[in-house]
């Protein structure tokens, strides 16, 4: 009897809650620290970013008009979803990365924690940003804020899940949508959680995963002007230089977090929320 063929699997696309393959068709290995072959992944084009921003688009106004609590119970059930193949999400990072068992386990630990962290803010930030503003006339004045729109999230290779975890959920719990880069050189974890959210009871569209080359997509990332904000973790100095430039074209707002420790708790920083807020100041007479 002949030996079994290992089924081999190739990761897919994450845009508007649906897998696609990349249009373009093209796929790329995936590799572990050590070089050894572990799955395909496609390879996302130009193309595919245009798809995953214009269904974040399309998913923007149901997103914010979803309550507070409702988008707190969506990003706690990630949580929950992630925690029951939190052995499986471990064993990936440990075969992509070579790191030990222990070191992928407590990773994934501090993913879960994470989304549970931000899931607890999505009804307290707009009352910890905003305010009632005392004014010297006959009127009240309210400072509240309101999402920025579709924002795009570049994630560095390591640690590949945690820090797009870190840097997604700030943007999606304040009504924001995405489009998210995975890690270039670790893809897998990242493609696996694309699969936990499409269980997560998560509004096709909110999240955009794409796999691939962060240098093909970058000029496109920075130009597109249905893109509102860059939340940029790749820690690549002539990407991060490049898409400074672009957006400074057509005025997005950039911020780099490249330097952070996305094992510290800092990252759990509410004020990050504000990267992608916009705060609107209404005036209502009093007595009318």
């Amino acid at each position: 009897m002949s030996a079994r063929l290992a089924v081999k699997k190739t990761y897919k696309l994450y845009i508007g809650g649906k897998f696609p393959r990349s249009e373009s068709g093209r796929y790329l290995p995936a590799k572990s620290a050590s070089g050894e072959f572990l799955d395909n992944f496609s390879h996302a084009s130009r193309k595919d970013f245009r798809d995953a921003v214009v269904a974040a688009r399309a998913a923007f106004d149901g997103w914010n008009k979803a309550t507070a609590y409702n988008r707190g119970q969506i990003l706690y059930r990630a949580a929950e979803m992630l925690q029951n193949r939190a052995s499986e999400l471990a064993g990936e990072i440990a075969r992509s990365t070579n790191v030990s068992a222990a070191k992928a386990g407590r990773e994934v630990t501090l993913v879960i924690d994470r989304l549970v962290h931000f899931a607890g803010w999505t009804d307290k930030y707009s009352q910890v940003f905003g305010s009632v503003n005392p004014v010297a006339s006959a009127h009240f004045n309210f400072t509240t804020p309101e999402p920025t729109g579709v924002v795009v999230v570049l994630a560095p290779d390591e640690p590949s899940l945690l820090a797009l975890v870190s840097l997604v959920a700030p943007v999606i719990l304040s009504d924001n949508t995405t489009v998210a880069v995975a890690s270039e050189k670790f893809p897998l974890p990242a493609a696996t959680f694309a699969e936990i959210l499409a269980t997560s009871d998560l509004p096709g569209g909110v999240v955009n995963l794409l796999t691939g080359k962060r240098a093909e997509l970058t000029p496109h990332i920075a130009t597109h002007l249905d893109v509102n904000a860059i939340v940029d973790g790749a820690d690549d100095s002539e990407l991060s230089a490049k898409l400074s430039s672009g957006t400074a074209v057509n005025l997005k707002r950039y911020f780099n977090h490249a330097a952070s420790d996305w094992f510290s708790a800092k990252v759990e920083d509410p004020y990050r929320i504000l990267d992608t807020i916009e705060f609107k100041t209404a005036w209502h007479p009093i007595g009318i």
